[in-house]
């Protein structure tokens, strides 16, 4: 893909007319419909050529703050990390290959995170270090029971 293509003319208009192409009133809809699919792959299926991942997640990330579901978003943005970095859930072992891979899943959400989350995805984080999820877990999406208990919806 040219990245340089994925900046062309109105790229907003263009990512919500594929969203709108697609059937989904949303781009959050069309993400939501595809829990588990990494930006790049979301970003592929809405334009191989003229829409980026960055995109995708700047769209997405509009939508979650005038919704006031950004906590949310963020849990979906771990899933999506974890399902690309760790295809086979947890690692039972982690020894340095799969350290790596956590870290990296870890590190890729962690990059994503508005401002407004940092703290709390740091204390997410710590939590998953003291206290590692059950090796093959493997969220399935943001409303995942262990995802909720590290990243609980901020109470109004």
């Amino acid at each position: 893909m040219s990245e340089g293509r994925s900046w062309e003319g109105n790229w907003k208009v263009r990512l919500y007319e594929r969203v709108r192409e697609r059937g989904y009133d949303s781009l959050t809809a069309f993400a939501e419909a595809r829990p588990t699919t990494s930006l790049v792959a979301l970003a592929e299926e809405l334009g191989p050529d003229d829409i980026a991942g960055v995109q995708v997640f700047s769209g997405l990330l509009a939508e979650a703050e005038r919704r006031k579901q950004v906590t949310r978003l963020v849990r979906g943005q771990l899933v999506r990390e974890l399902w690309a970095c760790l295809p086979n859930g947890w690692p039972v072992v982690m020894d340095d290959a799969n350290r790596f891979k956590v870290a990296k899943a870890i590190g890729l959400w962690s990059s994503l995170t508005p401002t407004t989350h940092e703290q709390r995805v740091e204390q997410a984080r710590a939590a998953l270090r003291a206290t590692p999820p059950p090796p093959g877990w493997r969220p399935l999406g943001p409303d995942d029971e262990l995802l909720l208990t590290l990243l609980p919806d901020e109470t109004v």
